[in-house]
């Protein structure tokens, strides 16, 4: 319903990528930074983005919907490969609800390529396999790419908590998420193109046409055109978009230049784990270069630690490394979901067994509302909200220390992000990034935003249904998957 790509729509009356690097070069061995809150301008961002670039663009996300969002960035991806772009896209194959004639016929583009991580669940795996694989072996169906970033011309990135479906945009009607992203260029934007580089080359990315021989073989050879006028149509259809879109698409390029001028320029470290995470070694354990890097920035506090993270579930040494931060002085706060915002029962109950030892740490544990006063003024986009708006849950995964370090990433804290999924982010040294960042965070644990379980009962109008599904889920000893 709403187009974020307009197809013959151009926006390129200053190559921005090109006047970024040449920024870039003002600033020795520093980069760029700007934080994406709202989900509509990150939404736009991308979409300019995608407009602007002139030579590739590598895309690696855990979750690509079929939903209105996905389809129509699958289009814009499209068209930038039919001027001659290079589109390469890595998927995690947990989560892939395409059709594999959908999927072989973006691929049957000659500048579209397309590998999935991991292929043990949905790509060119029967039901079966599936189930055999899952019992023979366990950690590796487990293991998952949880990245998300897009690099637009190997000058420009966007990495941060967002996969690409509707909800990550607050263009879900029913159920959406509080994230952030982060832009970046300059020298950062090196070793995420070389991580990109290092999955595209691994065993664990597999060509997409490799998993689906037998479907290519039997597919009809006009199938892949037919697809692509098809998806050419839905984005030409202006039942897909509203006019406000319309009109935000005839603005972008002044918002674009602007939001380019509000780019602090400093010192910034990218982390990511290696495909495979680790070793495998350790079964469902094992860390991961993330975990190590995230461990020694919360170990380095001399203040206060301020945490955002959906899923909360304490890995081995997790509690016991925040109780001695408290016994030094450090302030510990972290906000998580609700039972009644969140989107996971199961990693949830993790949680929820945990609650108590966590508040008798000395963290300041706070609990988002799915009513979160806030989400009026992020969920900010062309089209007005219903007057009721849309269940709000966090999905933001950042953390400030000191005042001074943020990170913004995919890293969740619990041990699937800690031993399984691989993850990424960027550690940004700048007070004035950080403070907003805390800013944002700090907002977000007020009373209208979140609840205090130590002092509230945060499950006292959570109806009986899910609470019973959390008690049931409590009863499974799932926490090193969670």
């Amino acid at each position: 319903m709403f187009l974020l790509m307009l197809p013959g729509f151009s926006c390129a009356t200053v190559p921005i990528l090109q006047e970024l690097a040449e920024e870039s070069a003002k600033h020795s061995g520093q980069s760029g930074v700007l934080v994406l809150e709202q989900g509509e301008q990150s939404l736009l961002t991308r979409a300019w983005l995608t407009e602007q670039a002139t030579r590739s663009i590598d895309v690696q996300y855990f979750i690509w919907s079929t939903d209105n969002i996905g389809t129509l960035s699958s289009e814009a991806l499209l068209r930038a490969a039919e001027r001659g772009i290079k589109v390469r896209i890595i998927v995690d194959d947990l989560l892939i609800d395409a059709e594999p004639e959908t999927l072989l016929s973006l691929v049957d583009h000659p500048n579209v390529s397309i590998r999935i991580y991991n292929p043990r669940h949905s790509v060119g795996v029967s039901w079966w396999e599936r189930l055999w694989q899952l019992f023979s072996e366990f950690r590796a169906s487990n293991q998952r790419m949880h990245d998300k970033s897009v690099i637009y011309d190997g000058r420009v990135a966007i990495t941060g908590g967002r996969n690409m479906a509707d909800e990550y945009y607050d263009y879900d009607h029913d159920y959406n998420f509080r994230d952030r992203d982060v832009l970046v260029t300059g020298p950062v934007v090196i070793p995420m193109s070389a991580s990109f580089e290092r999955f595209w080359n691994s065993d664990l990315a597999v060509p997409l046409q490799q998993l689906l021989e037998d479907e290519l073989q039997e597919m009809d050879p006009a199938q892949p055109e037919r697809y692509r006028a098809w998806l050419h149509a839905y984005a030409q259809d202006e039942t897909n978009f509203a006019p406000e879109v319309r009109a935000a698409l005839a603005d972008i390029d002044r918002q674009i230049h602007t939001l380019a001028g509000e780019l602090v320029w400093t010192e910034v470290l990218f982390i990511s784990d290696a495909p495979g995470k680790n070793s495998g070694k350790q079964g469902l354990g094992g860390g991961g270069a993330t975990t190590s890097a995230l461990t020694t920035l919360l170990s380095g506090a001399r203040e206060r630690i301020t945490i955002q993270s959906p899923y909360l579930v304490m890995p081995e040494g997790g509690l016991e490394l925040f109780r001695d931060l408290v016994r030094r002085g450090i302030e510990v706060r972290i906000i998580t979901n609700s039972l009644a915002s969140t989107d996971n029962l199961q990693a949830f109950s993790g949680y929820h067994k945990q609650r108590q030892a966590i508040i008798d740490s000395g963290i300041q544990l706070h609990e988002f509302r799915p009513d979160a006063a806030v989400a009026r003024s992020l969920m900010q986009r062309s089209v007005p909200l219903p007057r009721k708006v849309p269940v709000f849950a966090l999905h933001a995964k950042s953390l400030v220390v000191d005042g001074r370090l943020a990170y913004i990433g995919t890293f969740n804290f619990d041990p699937r992000s800690s031993n399984l999924n691989t993850e990424v982010g960027v550690i940004i040294d700048d007070r004035q990034v950080a403070g907003l960042v805390e800013q944002a965070i700090l907002r977000d644990m007020q009373p209208q935003n979140s609840w205090q379980p130590a002092q509230e009962d945060p499950e006292a109008d959570v109806g009986l249904w899910k609470r019973s599904r959390l008690w049931f889920w409590r009863l499974w000893p799932l926490d090193p998957l969670l």
